[in-house]
C-alpha cells in the first residue's frame, strides 16, 4: 500500500510538481479529500556573532550583523536547513528546534489562510504576516516574496522597501511570470532584480529561484535544461543575487553541475524520498528548504487528532 501526502489546497505549477514528484517516488497524494491522480489541475560558515534584540519589543538594534549571520550559514557542503513555517506560531515552533533561521514558503502561507497559491495572498497581508514573524522569533527571517506582487520596475521596488520594512533580512524572487506557463527573459529578470535590489537595499540577501525544473517534466530535467540553469544562475549572480535556487530538480548529477558553475550558494527543495542532507552536500548544495511539506504534515497529523479525539 502506498504512503499517502495529503495536499491541502496547493495548487498551480507549484501543486502539479509536488503531486508529480510524490507519485513518482511511491507515494499517494490526495488533495483535500480528493486523488491527485484523478485530478488535471488540483492538486560562507559559522555566524561570527549572535544577533543583538531588544528582548523587551524584540527590535534589531544591529540589523547589519543579522544580515551577515544569514549569509554566513550558507555554505557549500554543509547546507543550511530551513523548515519552512507559515505564521508567527509555526515560526516560534521550528526555532525552539533549534534553527539557525526561519523561512516562510508562499504554499504554506496561501493554504494556511485559505488562498491559493500564486501571489493570491492579498500584498498587505502577506507583509503583515512577515512582520508578526520577526516580531516573534530572534532569528533571521526570510521571506517567500514569490515574483515580488509587481511586473513593473516602479512597482518592483515598492513593494521591496515595504518588504525590508517588516524587518525580514532576505526573500526568495522568482523568475516566472506568475499566472503564466513562462519566464521572464533573464533580460528581463536582470532588470527586476536590480529594481528588486533598489528597494531592499545592499545587505539583504535575495535568493533568486528560478522555475525551470518546476515547469519542466522530471524526463526532461537533462544537461541542456541545466545549462539554461546555469546561464540564468550566471546572469543572476553578475545582476546582484545572493543565492540561486533550483526547486524540482533532484538528479544529484545535474545538481552538482549548477553548483560548480554558477558561483552563488545554491538551495534544493526536499521532497520525500528525495536526497538527504548529506546527498545535497554532496553535490554542492549550500542550502536546502523543505517548501509546502512541513504545512501539509501538520495538517496531516491535526487531523489524525481531531480523528482520534472525536473517537
Amino acid at each position: 500500500m502506498l504512503s499517502r501526502v495529503v495536499l491541502y489546497g496547493a495548487a498551480g505549477h507549484t501543486g502539479r510538481f509536488i503531486a508529480a514528484e510524490l507519485i513518482r517516488r511511491g507515494f499517494e497524494p490526495v488533495l483535500a479529500g480528493r486523488d491527485c491522480r484523478s485530478s488535471s489541475s488540483r492538486r560562507f560558515r559559522a555566524s561570527p556573532s549572535p544577533s543583538t534584540f531588544n528582548k523587551k519589543d524584540h527590535s534589531v538594534t544591529d540589523p547589519a550583523s543579522l544580515f551577515r549571520r544569514f549569509a554566513c550559514l550558507h555554505v557549500a557542503g554543509d547546507p543550511l536547513v530551513l523548515f519552512n513555517a507559515w505564521d508567527a506560531g509555526s515560526a516560534q515552533a521550528v526555532a525552539k528546534s533549534g534553527a539557525k533561521a526561519i523561512a516562510t514558503g508562499s504554499a504554506s502561507v496561501s493554504m494556511a489562510n485559505g488562498f491559493g497559491d500564486g501571489q493570491e495572498v492579498p500584498l498587505d497581508f502577506a507583509l503583515a504576516n512577515a512582520a508578526r514573524i520577526v516580531k516573534a522569533v530572534e532569528l533571521p527571517v526570510t521571506i517567500d516574496f514569490e515574483g515580488g506582487y509587481a511586473e513593473g520596475s516602479g512597482g518592483l521596488t515598492a513593494n521591496a522597501q515595504r518588504l525590508a520594512a517588516t524587518g525580514a533580512i532576505g526573500c526568495n524572487f522568482e523568475d516566472q511570470v506568475v499566472g503564466t506557463d513562462r519566464l521572464y527573459d533573464i533580460a528581463e529578470q536582470v532588470g527586476r532584480i536590480g529594481a528588486l535590489r533598489a528597494g531592499v537595499g545592499d545587505e539583504f540577501f535575495i535568493n533568486l529561484r528560478t522555475d525551470l525544473f518546476l515547469k519542466a517534466k522530471p524526463e526532461a530535467h537533462d544537461t541542456a535544461l541545466a545549462d539554461q540553469a546555469i546561464e540564468r544562475g550566471q546572469a543572476y549572480a553578475e545582476a546582484g543575487a545572493n543565492g540561486f535556487f533550483i526547486p524540482g530538480l533532484a538528479d544529484l548529477a545535474l545538481v552538482e553541475r549548477i553548483t560548480k558553475a554558477v558561483g552563488l550558494p545554491v538551495n534544493a527543495m526536499h521532497l520525500p524520498g528525495g536526497p538527504t542532507r548529506a546527498q545535497w552536500a554532496s553535490a554542492g548544495i549550500a542550502r536546502v528548504s523543505h517548501g509546502p511539506f512541513p504545512f501539509m504534515a501538520m495538517q496531516e497529523w491535526l487531523t489524525g487528532e481531531a480523528k482520534a479525539a472525536l473517537g
